[in-house]
């Protein structure tokens, strides 16, 4: 959801974005017992959530000389601008 607000006295365009993302997909494909196309879509996860994974560790880095990896998936790269320091995060 992106809200873009102009107009006001100094004509200061703003722009808002907010992101809900369902992480509860995390998989353990033996304990589930799924085959097939439910275990490439679990591997998948599975994948997306360990690069988020490395975002986050990579950006709590204090010495800061590890850049985020968010090329690793599309939930991370979908995620850059909410993770990358320009707003507000909450991890619910």
């Amino acid at each position: 959801l992106t809200v873009v607000r102009s107009g006001g006295p100094s004509c200061v365009v703003s722009t808002s974005s907010l992101f809900l993302v369902d992480l509860a997909g995390s998989e353990r494909v033996k304990k589930s017992g799924v085959e097939n196309t439910g275990m490439d879509e679990a591997i998948s996860i599975n994948v997306s959530l360990t690069a988020l994974g490395r975002c986050i560790y990579a950006m709590a880095d204090k010495r800061g000389k590890i850049k985020p990896p968010f090329r690793e998936s599309k939930l991370t790269r979908l995620l850059q601008t909410a993770l990358s320091g320009g707003g507000r995060t909450s991890l619910i």
